[in-house]
């Protein structure tokens, strides 16, 4: 039986935009109000999964969410016809408009936690859509994720959905941002390491001062028990509250990891060492754990070029190959820092570079684009075949984004309601290419 790692990549919707929502991201913030280029940013990341595609990997492609988010203004007491309730929400509420019109749905990472099959109890993949609670504009997201999974994963026998997690901030859930899973091959059990900001029933525990901690201890022991882990299938590990103050909004923003290999900055954790200790006991094998130390590559640093929100991928055992934006690569001291890593006596050999500005300007790399999922033949079988890229789709993706994307847009044009006809119409044409059926609230009839 055969074993992938399958990467499926949010596609950036027609109303991509830097509305410049998100306290703690600092790119994010740094960008906002913008104009952007749908168009541009929906080439550049079909451009990257297009070239993961083309070196050996199996890539899929996972739609974005229908903004502006109409369904939620009119529950927040804005009435009339769709023009109406635009109007009236940006003159009375601007911010709030704002985050109905979120572009964040392209960051796949946050789309949910995924366990393979050969660690749950049941011998299925399960899927837990994040909650978002911590970011309003976030917490639009987990239904028509939920859903748009389910299309995609469609076949009970092998794949297993559940609901997301109460939206409380208790139980704040971020999906795969904050969580890892390393393996000796992807076919075989693993040991998933979750990262969390804070304990949210025990306030005299460590926590961040300045910026918010997404994700909770208490919500990854939640993913841990929906998923139905076993005791050695599981390991918790408290993300550095100093980092958190820093920027570091993500794990996967200073850290990444694939099969034997964590790459992580020396700030990222809170007293690691025991952690460390118990993966590699539970794993049964050495780890490769690569520490970036500060005097090599700052915080400040990291988070400006999004070293560690790279995808860490394997081409071959014992090849792994860093996936970064060019960011990286135009920054001389990380691009140096790279050129003597993969020099070095680790699994990882190349870095490849790739422009992803659009998302980058937005506070996301190339991590934060991708949900990876591991699956044996059989699974990959079963998933929604029109999901799965292949040259066709690449070039009827294309061909959809021209048709239907803007090539620039500014915060203003979001009021635009012929904007609002023409994302529905984009999206409606996609749910027939991917073969998704109704999953956005304009085919469910939720007006």
């Amino acid at each position: 039986m055969q074993h992938f790692e399958v990467n499926f990549d949010g596609l950036v919707g027609p109303t991509h935009n830097y509305a410049g929502l998100s306290f703690g991201n600092v790119a994010s913030l740094s960008n906002a109000k913008s104009a952007s280029s749908p168009k541009s940013a929906a080439k550049q990341g079909l451009q990257k999964m297009k070239a993961l595609q083309e070196i050996g990997l199996v890539q899929g492609v996972l739609a974005p969410q229908e903004r502006p988010d109409i369904y939620a203004l009119r529950r927040l007491g804005f009435s009339g016809s769709d023009q109406v309730v635009l109007e009236k929400a940006a003159k009375e509420a601007p911010a709030i408009f704002r985050a109905c019109c979120s572009a964040s749905s392209m960051w796949t990472a946050n789309a949910a936690t995924v366990s393979p099959s050969a660690d749950t109890r049941n011998g299925k993949v399960h899927f837990t859509p994040a909650n978002l609670t911590n970011k309003f504009h976030r917490s639009l997201e987990p239904e028509t994720s939920g859903r748009i999974l389910r299309a995609m994963f469609a076949n009970e026998r092998f794949f297993e959905h559940h609901q997301h997690l109460p939206d409380n901030e208790h139980f704040g859930d971020e999906g795969a941002a904050n969580h890892t899973r390393f393996c000796s091959d992807y076919g075989n059990a693993g040991v998933e390491l979750f990262v969390y900001g804070r304990h949210a029933f025990d306030s005299s525990k460590p926590a961040p001062q300045i910026y918010p901690a997404r994700q909770t201890f208490e919500a990854s022991q939640a993913i841990a028990r929906l998923h139905g882990l076993a005791d050695d299938n599981a390991v918790f590990l408290q993300q550095n509250p100093a980092v958190i103050d820093q920027g570091v909004f993500h794990n996967d923003v200073i850290a990444v990891g694939n099969q034997n290999v964590l790459f992580y900055h020396e700030q990222a954790f809170l007293n690691e060492a025991p952690a460390f200790a118990e993966l590699e006991a539970k794993l049964g094998q050495p780890m490769h754990f690569i520490k970036v130390p500060s005097a090599a590559v700052s915080v400040e640093d990291a988070v400006r070029t999004y070293l560690f929100n790279t995808q860490l991928v394997t081409l071959k055992p014992g090849h792994m190959v860093i996936i970064a934006p060019t960011e990286c690569e135009e920054h001389a001291g990380v691009k140096a820092y790279l050129e003597q890593l993969v020099q070095s006596n680790t699994p990882i050999k190349e870095v490849r570079y790739f422009d992803v500005k659009q998302s980058m300007r937005n506070g996301g790399g190339p991590a934060c684009l991708r949900l990876r999922v591991a699956l044996n033949d059989q699974e990959l079988e079963a998933v929604n075949p029109n999901v799965i890229l292949t040259d066709h789709l690449f070039a009827r993706l294309n061909q959809w984004v021209d048709k239907h994307y803007r090539d620039e847009l500014a915060v203003r044009d979001l009021i635009d309601p012929n904007l609002l006809d023409e994302s529905r119409t984009a999206l409606d044409e996609l749910t027939q290419i991917l073969n998704l059926g109704s999953v956005y609230p304009f085919q469910r009839n939720a007006l």
